[in-house]
């Protein structure tokens, strides 16, 4: 079977998001931020898991723009909260590249199914 790039990587930065968001709400007493960044930044995953079984090629298309959607307000949410101290330069090193390519391969996705 073919390797499916968006939804490997789209997991393995879910998880990442979800140790972060622990690191978070368990150490650093930071609820609100964390919490819409995990939502966000798991949403991600789970719809382009709907998109693959998606009924109609329209339907494909959007389950890939709400998880581009998605993808757009996980990164403001990692900016908010690297300009508010709540991660670290390193942190933010981290998951900023991560969250960048999320976006670059969503936004060839959704505009190469609308062709």
């Amino acid at each position: 079977m073919k390797p499916n790039v968006i939804k490997d990587k789209s997991f393995d930065f879910a998880v990442d998001i979800v140790d972060l968001y622990k690191e978070l709400a368990n150490n650093r007493k930071e609820f609100v931020m964390s919490r819409q960044l995990l939502k966000s930044g798991t949403s991600i995953g789970a719809n382009v898991r709907e998109a693959e079984f998606a009924q109609s090629k329209p339907d494909f298309t959007n389950k890939m723009s709400i998880s581009l959607k998605e993808a757009n307000e996980t990164d403001y949410w990692l900016d908010l909260l690297y300009a508010t101290d709540f991660i670290n330069k390193e942190e933010f090193e981290k998951f900023k590249p991560k969250s960048q390519e999320m976006l670059r391969l969503l936004v060839s996705i959704v505009k190469t199914s609308k062709v």
